[in-house]
Formats: C-alpha cells, structure tokens, sequence
C-alpha cells in the first residue's frame, strides 16, 4: 500500500517551471561531467598501459647494461690471466644469466628493432665465448702468442659483442623515448579536448540557465504573484520588465484585462450606491 501511495504521490506532484528548466541543464550538466569522467578513465586506461612499457624499457636497459658490464669483466679477467701467463683456467661467467636475460629482451620490447639486435648480440656472444674457449689451448702452446692471440682474434670479438650491446641498448633507449612522448601526447589528447569540452559546456549551460531565469522564469513569477495579489487583493496589477517578445505582450495584455476589470468592478460597485 505504502508503494502505491508513493506512486501516486509522485504522479500528482508537478514540477514548477524554475525547476524543470533546472532540472533538464543539470541533466545536461551531469551528461558532461559524465563525459569527462569517460575520458578520464580512457587516459588512466592508457596511462597504465604506457606505464607499463616504459616500465619495461627501463628495466630491460638495466639488464643490457648489465650484460655488457659481465662482457667486459670477463674480457678484463681473461686479458689479466693472458698477462700473467700463470694460471691456465678461464674465468668466471655465468653462461646461463647471460642467455636467459638476452631472450628475455626479445619478448619483454615490443620494438621491431630490437629483436634483431638482441639476435646479433648472441650471434657475437656465441663467436666471442666460442673464441675465449681457446684460452687454455692457446697458453699451453708454445708456437701461440697469447698476447696476438688476445688483441688480434679475441679483442675483435668482443668489440663487436661491445658494440651490439650498445645497438641494443640504444634501440631500447629508443623505444623508450617513443613511449614517454606517446605518454605525454596522449594525455594532452584525452584530458585537455575533455577539460576543454566539459568547461564550455558548463560555461554555456550556467548562461542558459541565467538567460532563462532571468528572462522568462523570473518575470512569469512575478506576473503569477502580481495575478494573485489582484484576484486576492484587489490591487492594481502593475507588473512590468523589458522586452519585446511574446512574454513581455502577454504581460501587457494581462495588465489591460486586469485594468478593464478593475474598471468594469468600480462602476458596478458605483452603480450599486446609487
């Protein structure tokens, strides 16, 4: 019962003027800011997704960075065995860490770029540790100069794999160069055209609403009161604002009528005394 009561409550109840004209800008304001939180989110969407790649282009030129500091330490460690000629064991490297985290930088950039690069880098690797694998050969052998053997077969290799680490490096530091200035010219794009959007919308919808009220809702409650104290009160109707419109013509025709009328009582009530 109490639902159905509330029902008809609500069909009885009648907006006013004031408030169905305030009623349908807010609408129309809250379709804005809807809109603007749409765009948010698409920026935050997009934001997250950039994020997340120029997360991976810092973490895989940290692990390049890393593989060439392991390169050139090993290459030190075997120029220092080559210069003390006493030691015949090839030093330390972790064969493993380098291949893994090399493969790993072909899947973690997308960049097309650098797939290749990360495919040169092994294909030196292979050749510079195939190569540093003599080591032990070339120090046991008595018509080898270790020394020629270092900076004429061995140093070469390792220039290369050097230098396509740095490729590498260089492309990834690329990608990421790419993806920051994507970063920010997206947000340029999703968020200041929204801004823009939703402030001029809110700017045209409080002038539409002043323009109303000011214009037409306002003198229409000014003409109900002035009715209202004329049909209560029997006072002089003498509603008047600027304007040429129609509004401005029904308040003079309501102003004439009230006048007739006033005219028309006056005469009967003298007529009366008489």
């Amino acid at each position: 019962m109490s639902i159905r009561k509330f029902f008809k409550r609500l069909r009885s109840y009648r907006l006013t003027l004031r408030a169905k004209l305030i009623a349908s800008l807010s609408l129309i304001a809250a379709i804005l800011l809807v809109s603007l939180l749409i765009s948010v989110m698409e920026y935050s969407g997009m934001s997250d997704y950039v994020s997340d790649l120029i997360a991976d282009d810092i973490s895989s030129i940290n692990v390049a960075n890393r593989l060439a500091e392991m390169s050139n330490t090993y290459n030190l460690d075997i120029l220092a065995v080559v210069g003390d000629e006493a030691s015949v064991e090839l030093p330390d490297f972790d064969d493993g860490y380098f291949k893994s985290h090399c493969d790993s930088l072909r899947s973690s950039v997308p960049s097309n770029q650098v797939k290749p690069l990360a495919d040169s880098v092994m294909y030196s690797y292979s050749a510079y540790m195939l190569t540093s694998m003599e080591l032990e050969d070339v120090i046991q052998s008595d018509f080898i100069d270790t020394r020629a053997w270092y900076f004429e077969r061995l140093q070469p290799r390792y220039d290369r794999l050097r230098a396509d680490l740095t490729a590498l490096s260089n492309a990834i530091y690329k990608d990421l160069e790419k993806n920051s200035a994507t970063f920010e010219g997206g947000f340029y794009r999703s968020i200041i055209p929204g801004i823009v959007a939703v402030g001029v919308g809110l700017l045209l919808v409080v002038m539409l609403l002043f323009f109303l009220l000011a214009f037409y809702v306002n003198p229409l409650y000014r003409m109900l009161e002035g009715l209202d104290a004329y049909r209560s009160q029997d006072k002089k109707y003498n509603v008047k604002f600027d304007g040429d419109d129609q509004l401005a013509r029904l308040n003079e025709g309501i102003a004439e009528l009230a006048n007739e009328n006033r005219q028309f009582r006056s005469r009967i009530k003298t007529i009366g005394k008489q």
